[in-house]
């Protein structure tokens, strides 16, 4: 059954926005895939740096959720934002779903395994990214919710976006941000 309902003047399947949730799994999970190898492609460029995997840090490794996650938004701003309702609210909902699930199952799994293991974490990766594409499709299609919390999750979205940018030059001295590999926070000179 297709399920209808009215936002403002205009009238929406569900299935519609579903549709391009689903696309947004693939397009978030592919384009994250590909900025592993930016930087490096890039002839370390620093400025690709601050889209891309830098080293092999875990913090890292989010960038590569949250900036797919953030074109996609762009893209449906574009497309289907005015026939949905808590746009900011899901589109902030994704990437902190990933920066939160990613981390968990690393460090939940590592904890007993003592190592990363390859196949978990690309795993996990995916497993974050259908999770935050489900929750935006629920709150894409939920009953509208606050503008102040619209706003509030628009600035949690710019901020996060801010700290992956600093921390990739910045990086603080704790274990997400620790590359496995040199055993440094900085970023890694690939091939040279």
């Amino acid at each position: 059954m297709n399920v209808v309902f009215l936002v403002g003047f205009m009238v929406i399947t569900k299935k519609h926005v579903l549709n391009y949730e689903l696309f947004g799994m693939l397009f978030i999970s592919l384009l994250g895939g590909i900025l592993h190898f930016t930087f490096e492609l890039s002839g370390n460029q620093p400025l690709v740096g601050a889209f891309s995997a830098v080293n092999e840090s875990v913090w890292e490794h989010l960038k590569l959720g949250f900036w797919p996650a953030v074109l996609f938004a762009l893209i449906e701003y574009r497309t289907i934002r005015k026939e949905t309702n808590n746009f900011f609210v899901a589109k902030t909902v994704v990437p902190y779903t990933i920066t939160a699930i990613i981390p968990v199952i690393f460090y939940s799994y590592t904890a007993f395994t003592g190592e990363s293991i390859f196949v978990i974490d690309i795993t996990s990766f995916f497993v974050a990214v259908v999770v935050g594409q489900i929750l935006s499709y629920k709150l894409l299609t939920y009953k509208p919710l606050s503008n102040n919390l619209e706003k509030i999750a628009l600035v949690a979205l710019v901020v996060l976006g801010i700290a992956f940018i600093v921390f990739t030059y910045y990086p603080p001295h704790l274990p997400p941000f620790q590359d496995p590999i040199s055993g440094g926070y900085e970023i890694v000179n690939h091939g040279h």
